[in-house]
């Protein structure tokens, strides 16, 4: 008994923090969300105020304006004024823009040609007139229209004299519709409210039109000042039913809630109070309480979901110590069927030792022959790389052997020129030779430079100067299909370089025995990707065409090759991300080997 009692005042307890604590959660949330709302519109309201604060001193300094004030009764002079500030209105997109002199008794406007002109009206009393004829600034101020009702934003600016005296006053009206379409009611929010109050209370802009002129004060202002009055002509302003419930524990002290009282009914409201940017205006969020009920309903769900867990856990282990109990007892019986295994288990684990010691022996052994075919590999691969080296430093040496030549008999001749020239490109492929020696470490390690966008035309062109100048490419016709453009790709020069090299050799190589040898280089495009394709007229590969790429394969004599050639251009091309394939031509006799590089945009 006493145990269900526990359980259930334990249960009351859970419930009611549960309910505190949704109620803390529930207000915290609309309190939040309204204060997102409140900031957005807050900054929307300084971005109209900073739109049109600064028009009316621009428009203070044109000089027709001080001179119609000094000259109020030429009429030319005031034709003039009233058709400028038709050009002005246009411009800034405002209803109203009119001249004052220093009694407020205006004597220009852009509606000077409507039966409602402001022209011959004195708006003396208007704060924007005072406020501005007294600081000598800018002055801001919202009212109704006294000839048209409509609300408006009106800027004024003090007009000044050649002298610097202040000589009237020039105002602006800016409708407030813009900013009221701009005014969204916020999505997430089921039941929400927002209000602009002026100083007194009184609701000039309104999510709902029947708050709208509404005095939301409370009687807390008293009665309703003369200034408030003639702020909204012929307008009510009657009170709105309002009771102040306290502020909702957790929250700030700008919210509070509220009840309205309504013909419908009572309504619950969280209202939160912000006031806006330069003016005395005070922005007002009201977001219905009805979510609040769900939120402490969904907290009432877990905290009653927490409390059963809790207890079917706590009864899990009650049963669990119980059968601890009962498992302690048994033990005492387990005790003495331990003892007699003793003797087996002792004779089994001095066999598991000894099994463990025999596989220690065999892990330590294979880790030997590991580190062994390790080392081979590595002895292997400097092998090549050194074959490949030599292979590959064969082609410079012959150009520069052949350019000596040249040189020699260039100079016997007199032609200096010619003889400046080809040691010019002797120092280029010695410069080569000295990038391809060392390339030889990319085989060992990675790339100092990564991979970039490279011209594969660049490659191309320093890769055919090479072949060209050996001794077995004349005579070929080598038919290089330049494109215009730029092939920007992803690459290396000089690796891509080193792979031509390789494969205008082979196809040199290929149609020495031909009558009329040729050799086609053709670059395209083809799905993301720059595909050059080098092409013969030889006798072709064997059938077995992956073959080929294999280290040490090849059909040439020892004098032309090692058969390294095409396995390390395949890496480097690997390396670089691309595909080298090779195949016997399709539409006639030969081989035609393939490159593919991934295509780049050019950088700067």
């Amino acid at each position: 008994m006493t145990l269900r009692i526990g359980a259930v005042l334990l249960l009351l307890i859970t419930l009611g923090l549960s309910w505190v604590l949704g109620g803390w959660a529930g207000y915290r949330q609309v309190e939040q969300e309204s204060l997102e709302e409140s900031f957005r519109y807050r900054q929307l309201v300084a971005n109209e105020l900073n739109r049109y604060l600064p028009i009316p001193e621009l428009m203070a300094e044109h000089p027709l304006m001080a001179r119609a004030l000094q000259n109020p009764e030429d009429p030319r002079t005031i034709l003039d004024a009233n058709e400028e500030m038709q050009r002005m209105a246009t411009i800034v997109g405002s209803s109203d823009v009119y001249l004052m002199d220093t009694t407020g008794l205006t004597i220009a406007a852009n509606n000077y040609q409507q039966e409602d002109s402001f022209v011959g009206r004195r708006f003396d009393f208007r704060p924007y007139f005072s406020d501005a004829m007294a600081s000598g600034d800018s002055a801001i101020y919202f009212a109704l229209g006294l000839m048209s009702g409509v609300r408006g934003l009106y800027f004024s600016h003090p007009v000044r004299s050649d002298n610097g005296e202040i000589a009237g006053v020039i105002a602006v009206k800016v409708l407030v519709h813009e900013l009221e379409s701009q005014w969204h009611r916020p999505a997430s929010l089921s039941e929400a409210e927002m209000v602009v109050l002026d100083q007194s209370g009184v609701s000039f802009l309104a999510s709902r039109p029947a708050w709208l002129y509404r005095d939301f004060s409370g009687g807390s202002t008293g009665a309703l000042p003369l200034e408030t009055r003639q702020r909204y002509p012929e307008r009510e302003l009657n009170p709105m039913q309002i009771a102040e419930l306290g502020r909702p524990w957790g929250l700030s002290e700008q919210s509070s809630k509220i009840r309205f009282r309504t013909p419908e009914g009572n309504q619950e409201y969280l209202s939160v109070r912000t006031p806006l940017p330069r003016l005395d205006w005070t922005l007002q969020v009201m977001v219905s309480t009805a979510p609040v009920l769900w939120t402490r309903l969904g907290f009432l769900v877990a905290g009653f979901a927490i409390y059963v867990g809790v207890l079917l856990a706590w009864l899990y282990l009650r049963e669990r110590y119980r059968r601890e109990a009962e498992l302690a007892l048994r033990g005492e019986q387990l005790e003495r069927r331990v003892a007699e295994r003793t003797r087996d288990l002792e004779h089994s684990n001095q066999q598991l030792l000894e099994e463990i010691s025999e596989r220690e022996r065999t892990q330590s052994e294979l880790r030997e022959t590991q580190q062994e075919l390790i080392q081979a590999a590595k002895l292997a691969v400097l092998g090549q790389m050194s074959a490949g080296l030599n292979h590959e430093m064969n082609q410079p040496l012959t150009a520069i052997q052949t350019y000596a030549r040249n040189s020699r008999r260039f100079l016997e001749k007199g032609a200096t020129d010619m003889v400046d020239a080809n040691l010019s490109e002797i120092i280029t492929l010695c410069d080569k030779m000295a990038e391809l020696t060392r390339q030889f470490k990319v085989f060992a390690r990675k790339s100092e430079g990564p991979p970039s966008v490279v011209d594969l035309r660049l490659s191309v062109d320093a890769a055919l100067k090479i072949i060209k100048a050996q001794k077995n490419s004349d005579g070929i016709d080598i038919r290089w299909n330049r494109p215009e453009q730029p092939v920007m790709c992803h690459g290396d020069l000089i690796r891509i370089e080193q792979v031509m090299v390789n494969l205008l050799a082979n196809a040199a190589q290929a149609v020495e025995e031909r009558e009329a040898p040729v050799i086609t280089i053709d670059v395209e495009a083809v799905d993301g990707h720059w595909r050059c394709t080098v092409r013969d007229n030889g006798y072709g590969l064997p059938g077995n065409t992956e073959q080929i790429f294999e280290p040490f394969f090849t059909t040439k004599s020892v004098k032309q090759g090692l058969g390294l050639g095409l396995s390390i251009s395949r890496q480097i091309v690997d390396a670089l991300g691309g595909t080298l394939t090779g195949r016997n031509r399709p539409d006639g006799p030969g081989a035609e080997f393939v490159l593919t590089l991934q295509q780049r945009e050019a950088t700067e």
